[in-house]
């Protein structure tokens, strides 16, 4: 069985969030604990990640939102161990008039190809990526890009419920990874 590790954004992803509603159907999925959901501390974050992903029983598959997709770029290239494949869904614009001032430590991701499979899962209409931020993303780190209509930020108020779409999208992310035959890679 698959391990995955829920990353939420800021705010940590309430009781109508997809992310919670996936990890209360779901005991492979288990949410990484920083300090504050609420004003994220770039350092704890990164060391929080790096704590769930050396729990874990196999390379886990990481499911990030929104400001955790920036985190998952900081990680990758911080950190050695190994992970399935990274889940990206609402990757936030630093340049965005919404992002908040408490996320700037984390607004200057590293350009270079992950390490390891990711796929990008970007809104038409998201406030926080009025720019095509996600698609210029999914260009620099490699990554597999499916737009998925105009649903907003891909969050609660999005009124997606257990979101079925998302998880299709994931199963078929994982499945992916596991026709491949691909390896986690360790970063050099």
């Amino acid at each position: 069985m698959t391990d995955f590790i829920i990353l939420p954004g800021s705010g940590g992803s309430a009781e109508a969030h997809w992310q919670t509603r996936w990890q209360q159907a779901n005991p492979a999925m288990r949410r990484f604990s920083p300090a504050s959901w609420d004003l994220p501390d770039f350092d704890d974050w990164v060391a929080a990640l790096e704590t769930a992903v050396s729990q874990a029983k196999s390379p886990p598959i990481l499911v990030a939102h929104s400001l955790s997709c920036l985190l998952v770029a900081h990680w990758q290239a911080a950190s050695s161990r190994q992970i399935g494949g990274a889940f990206l869904v609402a990757v936030p614009d630093p340049a965005s008039p919404v992002y908040p001032a408490y996320a700037i430590p984390f607004a200057d991701t590293p350009r270079d190809p992950f390490r390891f499979p990711s796929l990008i899962v970007a809104s038409t209409d998201d406030p926080y990526d009025p720019y095509g931020y996600a698609v210029a993303k999914a260009g620099q780190w490699g990554s597999a890009l499916h737009i998925a209509g105009p649903l907003g930020h891909i969050n609660s108020d999005s009124g997606l419920g257990d979101w079925p779409a998302g998880m299709e999208l994931l199963m078929a992310f994982e499945r992916g990874i596991q026709a491949a035959g691909q390896e986690p890679a360790i970063a050099r």
